[in-house]
C-alpha cells in the first residue's frame, strides 16, 4: 500500500514504538493522527511530523469513538491503524503480600486487549466505508502489537502474557472477518525493544535480556519496529499472521 496522502492512525503514538511508527508513516507521506492518553507528549510528537494529536483513552468506548471521528475529520478516511497503546506490569500471581490483586490483572487486560479491540472495531468500520485502492479491493491495514511473551512469558508476566496472547489469538479471526471489506489484519510480536516500558526495568534485567537475544545481541530499536510496519503495509500477502520480530530470542523461565 502506498500511504502517501492517506490517513493513518497510531494509537499509543506519542512515544516508543508508536512514535517511531508515526515518523515512518509521515516520512512516507501519510497524514498521521497521533492518538495517546498523554496529550502533551502526543502534541510534541505530532508537531515534529506535521501530524495531529488527539487525546484518546482506548479503553473508553465513547472517548475512543470521538477520537477516531476527529482523526477521520482531520486526516481523511483511514487506511492504516497501528495499535501500540499498552502497559507491561510485572507482578507475580502469588507475591509476598499474597495473591495478585484482581484489579491489577483486569487493568492489563482492559488496556492491552479491550483497548486494542476497541480501536480495531472502530477504525475497521471507517475503513469499510472508503473506496478500494486497487483491483484487489484493498481498503486498509490494521497492525496490532503482540509480544514474544505471548509464547514464552516469564515469571511475573502472567497478566502481560495473557494480554499479548489474546492479541495473537485475535489476529486470524479478525483478518478472516474483515477480508470481505479489503482490510488486512497483522500482528507484530516484538522481542526486547528500547521503549519506556523496558527502560523501567532494573539495569541487570535489561542487560540479561540483551545478551539473551542470539543476533543481534542487543535491544531492538523502535525504528526497526516501524520499518517492519512499513514492510507489512507494502506486502498484501501478509495477512492474518503474527510475526515475531525478536532476533531469535526465546525467553527463559525468568
Amino acid at each position: 500500500m502506498d500511504v502517501s496522502g492517506h490517513g493513518a492512525i497510531v494509537a499509543g503514538g506519542a512515544s516508543g514504538l508508536g512514535a517511531a511508527t508515526v515518523r515512518a508513516l509521515a516520512a512516507a507521506g501519510a497524514k498521521v493522527a497521533v492518538l495517546d492518553v498523554n496529550i502533551e507528549v502526543a502534541r510534541k510528537t505530532a508537531g515534529e511530523i506535521g501530524g495531529v494529536a488527539i487525546e484518546c483513552d482506548v479503553t473508553n468506548p465513547e472517548k475512543a469513538e470521538a477520537a477516531v471521528d476527529q482523526a477521520v475529520f482531520e486526516t481523511g478516511g483511514p487506511r492504516v491503524l497501528v495499535n501500540c497503546a499498552g502497559i507491561g506490569p510485572a507482578e507475580r500471581i502469588l507475591g509476598r503480600e499474597g495473591p495478585q490483586p484482581l484489579d491489577h490483572y483486569a487493568r492489563c487486560i482492559n488496556v492491552n486487549v479491550v483497548g486494542t479491540f476497541n480501536m480495531l472495531r472502530l477504525v475497521a468500520h471507517k475503513m469499510s466505508q472508503t473506496d478500494a485502492l486497487d483491483d484487489d479491493g484493498e481498503r486498509g491495514v490494521i497492525i496490532n502489537t503482540s509480544s514474544v511473551a505471548a509464547y514464552d512469558g516469564q515469571v511475573g508476566q502472567a497478566a502481560y502474557s495473557s494480554s499479548k496472547g489474546a492479541i495473537a489469538g485475535l489476529t486470524l479471526p479478525a483478518a478472516r472477518e474483515l477480508a470481505r471489506f479489503g482490510v488486512r489484519v497483522v500482528a507484530i510480536a516484538p522481542g526486547v525493544f528500547e521503549t519506556p516500558m523496558l527502560r523501567g526495568l532494573p539495569q541487570p534485567a535489561q542487560e540479561s535480556l540483551e545478551v539473551a537475544t542470539p543476533f543481534p545481541s542487543r535491544l531492538g530499536t523502535p525504528d526497526e519496529y516501524a520499518n517492519f510496519v512499513m514492510c507489512i503495509l507494502g506486502n498484501k500477502m501478509l495477512n492474518g499472521e503474527v510475526v515475531r520480530l525478536d532476533g531469535a530470542l526465546r525467553l527463559a523461565h525468568g
